[in-house]
């Protein structure tokens, strides 16, 4: 009788055993194949965020404005009452090759130096705005650079750090993310810092203006930012600026766009930054 209760005893032992060995191997499974698909949605990411910047440069070879300090030969300036042209190349004659090069004609123009951000439409300013810049330890970049995504009501990431969305956000209600990780041009929950020097690189914006601009501009326009004052700056900011209402911000036949639509961001997004 002893014998006989060992070895249930024992065979008890090695079902449990068995069992405990099966979990323990799903679980192993389920956690390497959420890894991998992890791994497989970021490379998407990065695919996507390439194809959009790629496109974009594209586009700007064929149909977008380019700024200059100076008149060319071949230039012609646009005049208009109280507003602002850039020098462009005649080209009247020749139909556009790319529609979708010719419905994005916005810009966007970053002062450092001024803590400004004009918006451009066909070379003229129609709008500008005061924003935050970096501090010199944490400066914001300078260059040229695209819009790759925005989101409303963005969910701020910050190594382990994530606030959603409401008035603790340090991205605010809105987000436009440029060519350049972790920066691009935002809301704020600390309207006060807005016009100096206070941000980690990114700009910030008033609330009311930065849903303006989220209006106004779209993913695949253009942002020059400078650092300096210089000839180019003078041109833009150094002039009155003409009004645009937000509501006819975005040309309808660049809607369609489903490229540049797909790198762009939901809604609501998760956006990793370099904002503390």
């Amino acid at each position: 009788m002893r014998r006989l209760v060992v070895i249930s005893n024992s065979t008890k032992k090695s079902k449990a055993i068995t069992a405990l060995v099966a979990v323990v191997f799903l679980l192993t499974s389920i956690h390497l194949a959420a890894s991998a698909r992890m791994s497989t949605l970021k490379r998407q990411q990065e695919q996507l965020e390439q194809t959009t910047i790629s496109a974009a440069r594209s586009l700007l070879s064929h149909g977008s404005m380019a700024i200059t300090t100076a008149p060319q030969p071949q230039n012609k300036v646009i005049s208009a009452p109280q507003s602002f042209a850039l020098n462009q190349t005649e080209t009247a004659s020749q139909p556009p090759s790319d529609p979708v090069a010719v419905a994005r004609t916005r810009q966007i123009v970053i002062s450092i130096a001024d803590r400004q951000l004009a918006v451009l439409d066909h070379g003229q300013v129609i709008k500008i705005y005061s924003i935050a810049v970096g501090t010199r330890g944490t400066p914001s970049p300078d260059g040229e650079f695209v819009i790759i995504n925005h989101a409303k009501d963005p969910t701020y990431r910050h190594g382990d750090k994530e606030i959603g969305p409401g008035k603790d956000n340090p991205l605010g209600s809105r987000w436009m993310g440029l060519s350049l990780k972790g920066y691009g041009i935002h809301g704020t929950n600390v309207q006060s810092s807005v016009g100096k020097a206070l941000s980690h690189g990114c700009f910030r914006m008033r609330k009311s203006d930065v849903e303006e601009l989220y209006g106004l501009v779209q993913v695949g326009d253009t942002v020059t930012i400078r650092r300096e004052h210089d000839a180019m700056i003078a041109q833009v900011f150094d002039v009155p600026a003409i009004t645009l209402a937000a509501s006819n911000a975005v040309p309808a036949a660049a809607q369609g766009d489903g490229e540049m639509q797909m790198a762009a961001a939901s809604e609501r997004a998760t956006v990793e930054t370099n904002e503390q």
